[in-house]
């Protein structure tokens, strides 16, 4: 008979890419996850891994397994945290993922009175802003500021997300102050590369209008972006949850062309098919409450 402990241990070393990462994921020690593993692979007849001295990495068997697997996992762990939710409390672990800035400057502030309150709630938070496949990652949820993209994910509004213009002083004294969308073809542009080729993207009366200025920077972080735009290297397009003290500020100049940029959306977004938990929900309504309507960001 299959093993659940066999299923999760397989799972984890999947998620993990090795077995000591996922020995320490799951507080256990190398011996006892490898021997669960081999019990697995015996038990279904078929080796779900590629082995070699570096890295092992999924057979065509572990790759059709493992989504099942993860399933199976989160379906007994939603199970568990049911049951706990009866006795009237939240526990059970929960797996996140959010972008890196909006992380560090308004989510962690958020959690942590959460999880204060939820002692019997595990939490792995792992900020990435690279594009996460949420139910083959063995994600509970994403937290994700743009357009949901991913038709398999269910998304849950947390906040508006307003994207602005904006650029240094003395920049603007050294080339000029754009006031117009052909204006913008004249400067130097700080771009964010996880996006794709058409991120400067603006709103108009019939369709957006995508522009595309001469790059002088790309970087795949918000933090950069706003620090090179600081240092004078030319215009950003950046949402007020990074640049909103700036712009108080004055170190930052938020720039009028007559189109604002398209509107977007900070969201948290779960593998459809499955049931937002009463943890992911009543977390939801904690961020939507912290945040605050309009959010605290964009309030002068």
């Amino acid at each position: 008979m299959v093993k659940l402990d066999g299923i999760s241990s397989f799972v984890a070393i999947a998620e993990a890419g090795s077995i000591s990462a996922a020995a320490r994921r799951l507080h256990l020690s190398k011996s006892v996850v490898s021997e669960r593993l081999a019990e697995l692979e015996q038990h279904l007849g078929a080796p779900l891994f590629h082995r070699t001295t570096r890295k092992l990495s999924l057979t065509e068997d572990g790759s059709a397994f493992l989504e099942r697997a993860n399933r199976i996992v989160w379906e007994v762990q939603d199970a568990v945290t049911e049951v706990a939710e009866r006795r009237g409390s939240l526990s059970g672990p929960m797996r996140l993922s959010a972008p890196v800035t909006f992380g560090r400057m308004h989510l962690g502030p958020a959690l942590y009175p959460f999880l204060a309150r939820h002692p019997g709630i595990s939490l792995t938070l792992e900020l990435d802003d690279r594009r996460i496949d949420a139910a083959a990652e063995g994600y509970d949820a994403v937290i994700r500021h743009g357009t949901v993209e991913d038709s398999r994910l269910v998304a849950l509004p947390l906040a508006p997300s307003r994207r602005l213009l904006v650029a240094a002083p003395d920049y603007l004294a050294r080339h000029g102050r754009p006031d117009s969308l052909a204006a913008l073809r004249q400067h130097r542009a700080i771009y964010y590369t996880n996006r794709n080729v058409a991120d400067w993207r603006f709103a108009d009366v019939r369709q957006d209008v995508f522009v595309r200025p001469p790059a002088a920077l790309r970087v795949n972080n918000g933090d950069m972006m706003r620090d090179a735009a600081l240092a004078g290297l030319g215009l950003a397009l950046l949402p007020s949850f990074i640049v909103g003290e700036e712009l108080r500020a004055g170190t930052l100049v938020r720039l009028d062309i007559g189109h604002e940029a398209a509107q977007e959306l900070i969201y948290v977004a779960h593998p459809e098919g499955r049931r937002a938990s009463h943890k992911l929900r009543t977390l939801v309504s904690t961020l939507r409450e912290h945040f605050g309507t309009p959010p605290y960001w964009d309030v002068v």
